[in-house]
């Protein structure tokens, strides 16, 4: 045996180092088989140091250990041959640890840039479109069902009760995210969809069942606000992640979603419930509702490897002043812009006498001129930075709502619900990206991003019951109410300005 592994060495060294002498080759052979043969101890298992470190305290043995190791990581091209005599074996667990160290550092790859573009990506555009417009576009159409509620189905009780229902829906929908959009991050996007879409379809198609308050917050509120709130974020972090240059457009154009579902949705109800009543109304919205959600479940695609470990939430992020400057302010700026979204059809009837159906007019006017005020800033937010322009969306916001003050006529309130409609629409497109602009990792987007919407989810709660808590407080006039949400913007910007000037100083010219 010993001769057959000095003849196989001799025959390895040969055609490593060209021809030499018989009587080279023979010292060679000699020394070699030596060298290889200390490489075992005397049960032949492979030793775990060469023979240098055999002369080496066990100390000094081990540093020396550790030092090869890492020279192994730093240059792969110096692998140890174990045919190359010269070069000892490496030991088994050198192996392993070399093995491990390989599969850590793949997994710890840096996934591939956005495509920013291209059929897949802007597919999710479209799903993204539809999912706002399933929500939101619900959500958002909640003062046509509040009016009417307050008419027929639930006229014994006040508007402020009345709008608990709506509020905690979008309260739902929003806090929802916190936990949803950890979903995302995991690899769990479909799976997550589909049970949000389950719920959502139950609450409405149940809803057709009401009769009573109670009944209508468990369906209405409930239930469709956790199955929205349960798809909705995950899905606009899924666009944010096939887009870097083209992200604010983007998201921009599916939040448009939300301003044509806002437009239908308060249609059917206008159109459909004179005629075919309540219970079929919200069975034709749940269709609707089926409808745009089976085309998403077949075409959303999650690009980004999941990341399996990691805390639910990223605690981090609440010790950067920036990002939790800018929720503070998105908390003032929802809590003022959700009182709006109830009242302003109550306001047109109570105080100007129009009828339901032209209040609800009002509604689909905001929602609908909110379109292209949802494409120009994100364009301009990809070129200039997405803080600089949303400070002037909301100054404007400001202004607007200050200005419903002075509104005293049904010609005016036209006017004011379409600037006002403008600035809303402007600022809510700009969140999603917003909040992307703040978080490095895009792999913990969707947890940020949820951790906003939870975070913002009280204000969307609270906001309604509170103004309409003000307005019966106010004998039923509306000014108190109105000077409240303005304030609550004006708290809103100088947050904003805050956070801004917390990244980039105050150099206006700073992208940021």
């Amino acid at each position: 045996m010993e001769k057959q592994e000095n003849v196989t060495y001799d025959v390895n060294c040969k055609e490593r180092v060209g021809s030499k002498s018989s009587d080279d080759d023979a010292d060679d052979t000699s020394i070699k088989s030596e060298k290889t043969a200390s490489q075992f101890d005397e049960h032949g298992s492979i030793r775990s140091q060469t023979p240098e470190q055999d002369s080496l305290d066990p100390a000094q043995r081990e540093q020396q250990q550790h030092k090869d190791h890492h020279h192994h990581n730093d240059t792969s091209s110096k692998t140890p041959n174990p045919q190359d005599p010269k070069t000892p074996n490496p030991a088994p667990d050198t192996l392993l640890t070399r093995a491990l160290s390989r599969i850590t550092t793949n997994a710890s790859t840096p996934p591939p840039p956005p495509p920013d573009g291209g059929l897949l990506a802007w597919t999710q555009v479209l799903c993204g479109w539809i999912v706002l417009f399933t929500t939101w576009g619900l959500v958002n159409s909640f003062g046509a069902f509040q009016t009417y509620y307050s008419a027929s189905l639930l006229s014994s009780y006040p508007p402020s009760t009345i709008s608990w229902i709506g509020s905690l829906q979008v309260f739902l929908t929003f806090f929802v995210g916190a936990f949803s959009g950890r979903m995302l991050d995991a690899g769990l996007f479909l799976p997550t969809f589909v049970v949000g879409m389950v719920l959502q379809l139950a609450g409405m198609f149940l809803m057709s069942l009401a009769r009573s308050y109670a009944v209508l917050m468990a369906t209405q509120g409930l239930l469709t606000g956790l199955g929205g709130g349960i798809f909705f974020c995950p899905s606009i972090g899924l666009i944010a992640t096939y887009f870097s240059k083209k992200r604010a457009l983007a998201i921009g154009i599916a939040t448009t979603g939300n301003s044509a579902g806002g437009i239908i949705y308060p249609l059917i109800v206008r159109e459909l419930l004179p005629k075919i009543g309540f219970a079929w109304t919200a069975r034709v919205l749940g269709f609707v509702n089926l409808a745009g959600l089976a085309v998403c479940v077949a075409f959303m695609r999650p690009r980004l490897p999941p990341r399996k470990t990691g805390p639910l939430l990223d605690v981090a992020a609440f010790r950067e002043p920036v990002y939790m400057l800018f929720v503070a302010g998105l908390f003032c700026l929802i809590m003022s812009a959700y009182y709006t979204f109830y009242y302003i059809a109550s306001f047109g009837v109570d105080t100007l006498n129009l009828s339901y159906a032209s209040s609800t007019t009002l509604i689909m006017l905001m929602n609908g001129i909110g379109i292209p005020a949802r494409l120009l800033p994100p364009f301009l937010a990809d070129r200039f930075g997405v803080l600089n322009i949303f400070l002037p969306v909301i100054i404007a916001l400001t202004i607007i709502a200050f200005a419903w003050l002075s509104v005293v006529s049904v010609p005016g309130f036209y006017v004011w619900t379409c600037f006002y409609g403008l600035a809303n629409a402007a600022f809510q497109c700009l969140i999603p990206t917003t909040v992307a602009s703040l978080t490095d990792d895009m792999r913990k987007v969707g947890t940020r991003l949820g951790m906003a919407f939870s975070m913002v989810s009280f204000a969307a709660l609270t906001g309604g019951p509170i103004g309409g808590a003000i307005i019966g407080a106010d004998g039923g006039s509306y000014t108190s109410s109105q000077a409240w949400a303005a304030g609550l913007a004006v708290c809103a910007v100088a947050l904003i300005v805050a956070a801004r000037c917390k990244k980039v100083g105050w150099n206006l010219k700073k992208k940021c």
